[in-house]
């Protein structure tokens, strides 16, 4: 019960942080990545996350993939990465009325999965944003998994990577989800765990991209296996 009522405390901070974010992104355009960074510490401290790294985060690297299984996924890896990330978003968001500025007011990248032209999108849009010194943060499995498994990945990422051959870092986040789940709107604070996978340089050559799956995939059952 307690967990369902910081939930939908949550549900209207967000609401109210989200929307001052937007105004002072769209206000102070020179200051919206620390901005950004701003509202994502802010999350940590209200959501009462402590937060375990293992390895090293790589920021000279210009890609950088995720598994995704609750909305805290961005909060997390962009409150501690100190590059002003591009995260590849889906079009639903950025179309929804005013909150979808939280993608557009920063420049992320936006595509529609259901749409041919989406890869296209993501290469292009993608292209600008590097050449801006922005590395592309993308959830290879495309969408929101229950948090205990890692599914398969989407192509989009390996094409990427491959065509700018990106140095590429693995990030596996465990228990985002059992913090913040969005779907039964349930809070707890808690601890999340950051397992770092080396970089990779990507090459269209090698097997880089279903080796990392694997690796990702691994590394996670690994730890949830330790834990139980």
């Amino acid at each position: 019960m307690l967990s369902k009522i910081r939930g939908y405390i949550t549900l209207v901070q967000f609401a109210i942080t989200v929307s001052i974010t937007i105004v002072l992104m769209y206000t102070f355009v020179k200051y919206r990545h620390n901005i950004r960074k701003f509202w994502m510490g802010l999350q940590i401290k209200l959501l009462g996350i402590k937060i375990k790294q293992i390895g090293s985060l790589d920021m000279s690297c210009d890609m950088v993939i995720v598994n995704h299984q609750s909305l805290l996924d961005i909060v997390v890896v962009d409150n501690l990465h100190k590059r002003d990330l591009a995260w590849v978003a889906k079009q639903e968001i950025t179309d929804m009325f005013f909150f979808g500025h939280i993608i557009k007011a920063p420049q992320m990248i936006s595509i529609n999965r259901e749409d041919r032209s989406g890869l296209t999108t993501l290469i292009n849009e993608s292209k600008d944003r590097l050449s801006k010194n922005r590395p592309i943060a993308i959830f290879p499995e495309g969408t929101r998994s229950s948090g205990k498994v890692i599914s398969k990945f989407k192509v989009g990422a390996k094409m990427l990577a491959n065509k700018y051959n990106l140095k590429v870092q693995p990030i596996v986040l465990i228990n985002t989800r059992e913090i913040l789940d969005s779907k039964s709107m349930k809070v707890v604070p808690g601890e999340v765990t950051v397992i770092y996978l080396d970089p990779i340089i990507a090459n269209k050559k090698s097997s880089w991209f279903e080796d990392t799956e694997y690796n990702m995939r691994e590394v996670l059952n690994k730890y949830l296996s330790n834990e139980s």
